[in-house]
């Protein structure tokens, strides 16, 4: 049999895999979408409060490991080498912080949403409003990174448009996302999380033997020479070595990113209301523990992935032969879904890889791939997002690994995309809805409204997904900053100040949100809007669009603690409150809003 017949026999294989595996973990999650069915809104929003602690944690991990940190994470880290930890630093860093600072206590509150939280402990239904909003905002921008992840699986293994591979996740999310709510979604994440991981781990430690000789991904990373030569090859192709710091961004911007990223982390709607589903507190601070160890499988493992895939890169394609190229049917696939091309410049018969865009862009910002750059010597352009999505065929991987890998992106983003619609449903049916407009309804009507809503946000979900304003991770990070310059600074002196009140926090996440969308939009207008250009610059100091939630919760904090402070102190009963959440209490007794210690 020839060359080509095996490899077109292989790729016949890789896809006969691909839709064995993605149609067997999609019949398992509509099977429990349909037997977790609910009728009441407790189980429909928090699961009935009725969730084991570590069904929660793999279920937390695996709303918050989202499409960002499955298939854009490790791709940022590889094109970006040392300042791509920013990522890995900001968003781990975070959940501690979450997991030990504010979860707990937002439990004891005993509430559905974030929305709920800010309009008991602000006495105000206005809070509740703008919660409410800053909730959707950043549910949506979150959620479109979710679909173009599923967009980009589905377009690769399954040969479809984008398009068609994001309605197909809509359709099988709404599927047990509506019929389930919070229950539903619970459950089927905890297979999510198993699949994902499972699906990030084979790869890993398979590469991690192919090139060190050492089957462990993290000690390989540490302990090997391939740091060193994926250095010594970065440099003799003209980019700065991989484990150098500060190469592409300032120490400032770095700081800020990160910062951004870890109080965002601790912001996150969607994130925060899994620990409304146990049904006690300790239970919740038992989640947050098998939560953060199952994330940490995850990303220990990241770093070296990314090292791994970006050596592999490199030593395949760089000066190879255009005729061996056109050969390589990875190659070509990931070409026809237009995240992979090339284009030899000079004429020599050879690719070659180099700092700098290889082509020109258009109107929209994307890559015009019929107008070379001639600035540049770079002659290929590989999206981000497709490194680890690409990296077990690029080693020569068998077919069902690389099938595996490809269902376990799309259990990363459609696990999210399912957490984030949710809070959007919540934020417009139980927040605002059943508040200002029909605050007796009865339940099967406060269902049947969250299920509808559930239903608009994934048709606004999907038009984002087909449309996104930037790569995953980019995307992803900007939902982060809105959730830092919002959530963050309310929540946390919500616990912890007493005397902060309704004024404050209402002008605080009023203040923080429309500073950093503001600054976001503007200088991702070429990305959001397809102007020529962005409309804005980095003023502030030079700080980027994705860390600029710093110095919008910074300003949140400001707002909030100065205007708190000028105006009149929270009533007694919000205060004594307050004070209950923080005071610990004893096993069996009981706690605010019904539920034990």
């Amino acid at each position: 049999m020839s060359g080509l017949a095996l490899l077109a026999e292989a790729v016949g294989e890789t896809r006969a895999f691909t839709f064995a595996f993605v149609t067997l973990t999609f019949l398992l999650y509509l099977y429990i979408g349909w037997r977790s069915r609910v009728r009441e809104s407790g189980g429909f929003y928090v699961a009935g409060r009725g969730v084991p602690a570590i069904a929660n944690g793999a279920a937390t991990a695996a709303d918050w490991m989202s499409a960002a940190s499955f298939l854009s994470m490790a791709g940022l880290i590889s094109f970006m080498g040392y300042d791509g930890s920013i990522y890995l630093l900001g968003w781990t860093g975070g959940y501690v912080l979450l997991a030990l600072l504010l979860a707990p206590y937002l439990r004891k509150f005993g509430q559905y949403t974030v929305p709920d939280f800010v309009g008991q402990r602000y006495y105000c239904e206005t809070a509740r409003v703008v919660a409410a909003i800053c909730a959707i905002f950043i549910s949506l921008t979150y959620v479109a990174g979710q679909m173009r992840g599923v967009g980009i699986v589905f377009g690769r293994f399954l040969e479809v448009p984008v398009w068609q591979g994001v309605v197909i996740g809509m359709v099988i999310v709404a599927f047990f996302a509506v019929l389930g709510g919070m229950k539903g979604i619970t459950w089927t994440q905890v297979v999510q999380y198993s699949v994902l991981i499972v699906a990030f781990m084979i790869p890993a430690v398979a590469l991690s033997n192919l090139l060190t000789g050492n089957p462990v991904p993290q000690w390989s990373f540490a302990a090997s020479d391939i740091t060193q030569k994926l250095n010594a090859l970065q440099v003799d192709l003209g980019f700065t070595e991989y484990t150098r710091p500060f190469a592409g961004k300032t120490k400032l911007d770095i700081l800020c990113i990160t910062f951004a990223l870890m109080v965002g982390t601790a912001g996150l709607p969607h994130v925060i209301v899994r620990f409304y589903t146990t049904p006690t507190v300790r239970a919740a601070r038992w989640s947050a523990f098998w939560a953060l160890l199952f994330i940490a499988l995850l990303y220990t493992t990241a770093p070296a992935l990314a090292s791994f895939a970006r050596y592999n890169l490199l030593d395949t394609i760089h000066n190879r032969q255009l005729a061996e190229l056109e050969q390589l049917q990875w190659v070509q696939s990931w070409r026809a879904t237009g995240l992979l091309d090339y284009a030899d410049k000079n004429g020599d018969g050879r690719i070659q890889i180099a700092p700098g865009d290889a082509f020109l862009n258009d109107a929209a910002g994307k890559p015009d791939f019929a107008r070379p750059n001639p600035a540049s010597s770079n002659e290929v352009y590989t999206d981000r997002d497709i490194m680890v999505l690409a990296t077990p065929e690029v080693a020569g991987l068998a077919p069902w690994v690389i099938a595996l890998v490809a269902t376990g992106g799309l259990a990363a983003a459609l696990s999210t995309a399912a957490g984030l619609l949710l809070v959007i449903s919540s934020s417009i049916a139980h927040d605002l809805y059943i508040h200002f407009v029909d605050p007796d309804a009865p339940e099967a009507r406060r269902v049947a409204i969250g299920r509808a809503m559930i239903c608009v946000a994934i048709v606004a979900a999907g038009y984002f997904g087909i449309n996104p304003p930037g790569f995953v991770a980019q995307v992803v990070a900007f939902a982060f900053g809105l959730a830092a310059a919002s959530f963050f600074p309310v929540i946390l002196l919500g616990i912890f100040d007493k005397r902060t009140n309704r004024a404050g926090a209402v002008s605080g996440m009023i203040i923080g949100l429309l500073f950093t969308a503001i600054y976001i939009a503007g200088n991702k207008s070429d990305k959001i809007f397809g102007t020529d250009g962005p409309l804005m610059s980095p003023w502030c100091f030079g700080i980027s669009a994705e860390g600029i939630g710093a110095i919008g919760c910074l300003l949140n904090f400001v707002v909030t603690i100065v205007v708190s402070r000028l105006t009149a102190p929270p009533p007694a009963e919000v205060q004594e409150l307050v004070e209950s959440v923080r005071v610990p209490r004893s096993e069996g007794r009981p706690e605010h809003g019904g539920a034990t210690l």
